[in-house]
């Protein structure tokens, strides 16, 4: 009886192992039509921008670069780099679009600031304009912090237009940074 009960364990482990290989592995999420729209950002693309910080100071003038690449089909990574009034800045943002949510959402580091924005927003009906929504410390306003949006246009599948928005304490949206980039190198997902 000893020697019967690890065979017949042994025979019952290998039921139990034949069955949980004949099953299939659940599926995979597949990237939503949601998540394709972020794949025209792909590329290189040269950018330049004005920004002002308030009417009593004057614009500064801005050039870059951004390269921008797909994760996996679902998220969008672009890497960022330029020259901000003659100080050297990198910033990294990913954006992706969250199905529980139905909202596209995303983060933005960068070489100059301790903060991470963390965005939410939404295609337009037109399907050429996402607006990214944030909340954050207002340059216009010590101690206080607001609203901003961040506003992506493709003109074409080579010219975006970039601006960038602060809500004031009278209710009303500035736009303090506005720009173009445009596209030089097309890239293709990255697979992993």
């Amino acid at each position: 009886m000893q020697k019967s009960l690890p065979l017949l364990s042994l025979t019952f482990a290998l039921l139990f192992i034949g069955d949980a290989a004949a099953q299939e592995p659940p599926a995979m999420p597949k990237p939503t039509q949601e998540h394709q729209w972020l794949q025209q950002f792909s590329g290189v693309w040269t950018t330049k921008s004005e920004s002002s910080m308030g009417p009593d100071q004057p614009p500064v003038q801005s050039e870059g670069k951004m390269t921008a690449r797909m994760l996996g089909g679902f998220w969008l990574i672009n890497n960022m780099e330029g020259d901000y009034a003659g100080t050297p800045m990198h910033g990294v943002q990913t954006i992706g679009f969250d199905e529980t949510k139905q909202k596209y959402v995303g983060t933005w580091i960068d070489s100059v600031t301790s903060m991470m924005w963390h965005y939410e927003g939404q295609v337009d009906s037109s399907g050429k304009v996402l607006t990214l929504e944030a909340e954050g410390p207002n340059f216009m306003s010590e101690g206080a912090t607001t609203k901003f949006e961040d506003i992506y246009e493709f003109k074409s599948d080579k010219e975006l237009s970039i601006q960038s928005r602060i809500l004031t304490e009278d209710g009303k949206w500035v736009t303090f940074v506005s720009g173009t980039a445009t596209r030089f190198i097309q890239t293709p997902s990255l697979s992993e």
